[in-house]
């Protein structure tokens, strides 16, 4: 489509039955993949690690080739995608959010989706708008919902400065003209052809091809620097002026009714869940609310009366946390603190009190003002732009030395408070790495620029051990209700009975150390475990709620990554004044307890 125009959203909801919205988002088990890197749907040679691990860099040229198919679109699509639905439903996946969709710039190799040119078509890439439907409904036959990503505060490289050096200065720079579909300034900003232009030329839709729409001030330099992080451009992707005013006052620009009419013409075509909005540090709290307000709204009209708008916040986690409160978004990516922590955590490499205080067990007065709260974060560790790391980019498996601890990380990720998000190919230990973003975005269909350093071979393994086991984890997560909403409590411990306390990693060795907490629900208390000794099982006393339990209670082990384990029974013991079981943890595994049924 050229123009909002063409949207008639009466006509595409009428008579028409949208699928709910989830009761509660933090029962969703949350899955991020790339839609170039995922699935092709032809997927032919299953990876063999003993033949085919960094075999694309046999010599440099193949090197060489492997390394520039990262810039470029590898061929992962939507029908894709929707061949393995299946796949995500085997591993108990309940929500999937998939990158940008919307029809990039034509000149440049923007597979990552970041930069759009037509708000209101699908990318050829990756399909049509059909296409997206299709898999919407697929999804939704599953029981799985759809997150798209969106982006508010700025579109592709579509026009060009006359300065070939535009950086932020606080003022406007003049423009040449808006790109043609061969990237050269050639479109006037006054009385367009537009006939002439379509599809690939310019802005669309044509609403959006006014100067007016951006606010020209040059290409950020400082990023941490106000009003510069919020008017400059982000690189060659140039910002888009949303308005002006205070936050609860806000006049939304003409670019910011026209974006938001979009993305309502989107919910209503392909029936979406949710959306996780990009890049919200660099939008006006009043613009954020304006649009949340009006996609609430808009939903509720049709029967989605918890769409979820996810918010990508960086600045900070006191900053994420007051955005939240301004701006109405639902949840924010725990990109503060959470991936760094919850990552060097489960790999002994930082105390473990540093992850679990990041949440809090009430919104009241009185707890923790800046941690989170049940389902206002999603979690996650591995990702796709993995903004905590500078420079260079790696997955937790990229450090050879620590990446058995895997699954105590998806363990760790899953058990806690959030919406849990699992980044495509960790299921499988993907382990990329890099000078830049790109080593982290492997292609999981067999495409050129293939995980491991391959060419051609897919990760889809169902058999994978860490598959099968995260498998099991995500259902015992599912089948109670204290671990998808429970209150958290890092238990003390002891190795000797007697000497209790809270685990610290002491001086710059790993800790190697148990890490025992709960979740409990009204009267039920769930004991959960890790150990990141990855050479020997370990034993140790925990401390559990004195007033939930009785001595010699029983706990039966529902599930151990040590599978002879599971269905053992300990009792409860009483140690001095306090309530203590016996826990033993395999190497480099994780183990849930609960209270046997009599």
């Amino acid at each position: 489509m050229r123009s909002v125009k063409e949207i008639d959203l009466k006509a595409l909801i009428e008579n028409r039955q949208y699928f709910p919205s989830p009761e509660a988002w933090e029962d969703q088990i949350l899955y991020f993949l790339l839609a170039d890197r995922f699935s092709n749907g032809q997927e032919r040679d299953l990876y063999d690690p003993k033949q085919d691990y960094e075999k694309a860099l046999r010599d440099e040229k193949t090197t060489k080739a492997w390394q520039e198919f990262g810039d470029q679109w590898n061929g992962g699509n939507l029908r894709g995608i929707k061949s393995k639905i299946g796949y995500l439903k085997t591993l108990g996946i309940t929500a999937i959010w998939i990158s940008p969709l919307f029809k990039q710039v034509a000149f440049e190799d923007s597979y990552h989706g970041y930069g759009i040119q037509n708000f209101l078509e699908i990318d050829p890439h990756l399909g049509t708008k059909e296409d997206l439907k299709d898999l919407v409904e697929e999804a939704h036959e599953h029981g799985i919902y759809i997150i798209l990503d969106i982006i508010l505060n700025h579109t592709g490289n579509v026009f060009r400065y006359v300065t070939n050096e535009a950086k932020y200065n606080g003022n406007e720079f003049p423009v040449q003209a808006f790109h043609d579909q061969n990237g050269e300034p050639t479109i006037p900003f006054d009385n367009i052809d537009f006939d002439n232009i379509w599809p690939n030329g310019g802005i669309w839709p044509q609403e959006l091809m006014r100067l007016d729409t951006f606010s020209r001030k040059g290409e950020i330099v400082n990023w941490d620097n106000s009003p510069e992080y919020l008017e400059g451009d982000f690189f060659s992707l140039k910002n888009i002026n949303t308005g002006h005013g205070e936050y609860n006052n806000y006049q939304p620009s003409n670019a910011l009714k026209v974006l938001t009419e979009c993305f309502k013409y989107w919910i209503a075509f392909a029936d979406l869940d949710g959306f996780r909005l990009d890049t919200v540090k660099h939008l006006e709290a009043g613009a954020t609310r304006y649009f949340v307000r009006e996609i609430h709204e808009f939903t509720e009209t049709i029967g989605k009366n918890n769409f979820y708008v996810i918010g990508e916040i960086t600045g900070g986690f006191e900053f994420a946390i007051n955005s939240l409160q301004k701006t109405g978004i639902d949840a924010a990516l725990g990109i503060n603190r959470i991936p760094e922590k919850l990552e060097n955590v489960a790999k002994g490499y930082l105390d473990p009190i540093e992850f679990f205080s990041l949440y809090k067990n009430s919104e009241l007065l009185g707890e923790e003002e800046y941690s989170w709260y049940k389902d206002n974060v999603v979690t996650m560790f591995d990702d796709h732009d993995m903004v905590t790391q500078s420079g260079f980019k790696s997955r937790f498996c990229a450090d050879k030395t620590t990446a058995p601890l895997l699954l105590n990380a998806l363990f760790l990720n899953l058990m806690s408070p959030g919406i849990p998000c699992i980044y495509y190919g960790t299921e499988q230990g993907f382990d990329g790495s890099g000078e830049g973003d790109k080593y982290v975005r492997e292609a999981m269909f067999g495409g050129n620029f293939g995980a491991f350093r391959t060419h051609g071979k897919h990760f889809f393994q169902e058999q994978h051990p860490v598959f099968l086991e995260l498998a099991k984890i995500i259902a015992i997560r599912k089948a109670n209700l204290a671990l998808k909403q429970g209150r958290l409590y890092q238990r003390e411990i002891s190795y000797n009975q007697k000497d209790f306390a809270l685990p610290h990693k002491i001086g710059k060795e790993r800790h190697t150390g148990i890490i025992v907490w709960s979740r409990i629900i009204s009267d039920e208390e769930i004991i959960l475990a890790v150990n990141c000794d990855m050479e020997k099982d370990r034993e140790v006393d925990a401390i559990l709620d004195n007033t939930l339990h009785h001595v010699d209670e029983e706990f039966e082990c529902n599930y151990s990554s040590q599978s002879a384990q599971i269905g053992s029974i300990v009792k409860l013991n009483q140690v001095m004044d306090k309530k203590v079981i016996s826990l033993k943890v395999p190497q480099s595994g994780c183990v849930v307890y609960k209270k046997k049924d009599n």
